[in-house]
């Protein structure tokens, strides 16, 4: 019985560090343009190609 006096403080900071994080996350507009990382992993190769192909 005595293990919940520490374990519910320790999962409230886990919660208040993960809101924590997750708003300045926002702050930082991490999920302004959610679909560019996945465009530049498709088409960031193909443009340095066609940079080298055009030298």
């Amino acid at each position: 019985m005595s293990v919940i006096y520490i374990l519910v403080p320790i999962a409230i900071l886990f919660v208040l560090i993960a809101i924590g994080v997750f708003f300045w996350a926002v702050r930082g507009e991490q999920f302004s343009d959610l679909n560019k990382q996945g465009h530049s992993i498709l088409f960031e190769d193909d443009k340095e190609q066609h940079k080298k192909s055009n030298d």
